[in-house]
């Protein structure tokens, strides 16, 4: 006969045995349903079908997890209820305006055979993310001002966190395509269109959501490994890695540095590339000797800069720069730049700045007025 405490710690090492051997299981699968989805990016319905197994891989990943709390309450802003409710019309007005803008573009890119370029292709699926990460995060900030704060359950939790980091990681990449998109343009114009063909903007693309896809899962298998005691209240508007380590009662020394070592091929790299092609794209348009041809060959590539900017500036202050002295506060307010403000600020950079999308939104209404019957 053993004693109850020796027997509850030989219980307990048979069930972490059994979850780190479940999960390795389940690595394996992903790996194998992953690179085989590389192997077969001209398919469509094999890559949904990669996004469906990778998610109930996570959500599996999750379930396991022998953590005590079942719950979490995100305290979001806390206030008055008349700044409360200033901020609940707000983030209405900006939500609405988020998903119209980002349609509008999708729509265009569809419909409107002049923006049939892989620039247009590459902003579409920069809104498609903006979607993605807006209807994630926001309507469940609505009840969190309304009520001040809100639960969210484990899984819940997760997959809120899952789905943030797919869309964020995406853009990451997808930035640095269009990073090249007009680097190729402006630095070598003549073999523009034998080198970013339609097949080739589709598999670039396909490559962005896949590896996007293989790092969130990356990071949600760490994040399922965190356990949390007691406390469940999460000082923030959505679950975030940083604020889940604040309350976890487990060591979070291995999962920082596996964020550590991803943000080099996710940020870090990525940024590099940006850097470079906007270095040769400056250094070709120096060299324009007429100054309206340089005006114009940099008006090309300034709405995607400032894009670039605004989210990589705010990437790195909430993630890659230390924020030990940062106040909560401070980190929310960086947070809702990237994840409320950014897809709608998108949309608007790309259409006010932009003549073809004006253009082929004027031709869209003229169709519809025709269309319609007198």
């Amino acid at each position: 006969m053993c004693s109850s405490h020796y027997c509850e710690e030989h219980r307990s090492a048979r069930v972490s045995s059994d979850q780190l051997a479940d999960v390795r299981n389940i690595c394996n699968v992903f790996f194998t349903v992953f690179f085989q989805s590389v192997l077969h990016l001209n398919d469509p319905v094999f890559t949904v079908f990669t996004v469906l197994i990778v998610f109930f891989t996570v959500l599996h990943c999750v379930s396991t997890n022998q953590t005590v709390v079942k719950e979490f309450f995100l305290s979001g802003f806390q206030g008055s209820q008349l700044l409360r409710n200033v901020l609940f019309l707000l983030f209405l007005l900006v939500f609405g305006g988020t998903i119209c803008g980002n349609l509008l573009i999708i729509v265009l890119v569809a419909t409107s055979r002049s923006l049939h370029t892989p620039m247009y292709f590459f902003i579409s699926q920069l809104s498609i993310s903006d979607i993605l990460l807006t209807t994630n995060i926001v309507p469940k900030l609505f009840p969190i001002l309304l009520n001040n704060g809100g639960t969210i359950t484990y899984v819940g939790c997760l997959t809120q966190f899952y789905f943030f980091c797919v869309s964020e990681v995406f853009e990451c990449f997808l930035l640095t395509v269009m990073s090249y998109d007009r680097y190729v343009a402006i630095c070598n114009p003549l073999r523009y269109t034998s080198i970013m063909t339609s097949t080739y903007c589709m598999k670039m693309t396909v490559m962005c959501w896949l590896f996007s896809i293989f790092f969130s899962f990356i990071d949600n298998i760490t994040t399922s490994t965190i356990k949390f005691c007691g406390q469940n209240t999460i000082n923030h508007f959505f679950c975030d890695i940083m604020p889940l380590q604040e309350i976890a009662c487990s060591d979070t020394f291995f999962i920082q540095i596996i964020m550590y070592i991803q943000s080099l091929p996710a940020i870090i790299i990525p940024t590099i590339i940006i850097i470079k092609c906007y270095v040769y794209i400056t250094i070709t348009i120096l060299r324009i000797p007429s100054n309206n041809s340089r005006q114009k060959a940099f008006s090309t590539c300034s709405s995607h800069l400032i894009v670039v900017s605004i989210f990589y500036w705010t990437i790195f202050s909430v993630y890659v720069v230390p924020t030990k002295g940062q106040s909560s506060t401070i980190s929310k307010i960086l947070s809702l730049l990237f994840t409320v403000f950014t897809p709608l600020i998108n949309p608007i950079i790309y259409s006010l700045r932009n003549k073809d999308i004006k253009k082929a939104f004027q031709e869209t209404l003229l169709k519809y007025k025709h269309s319609k019957p007198r």
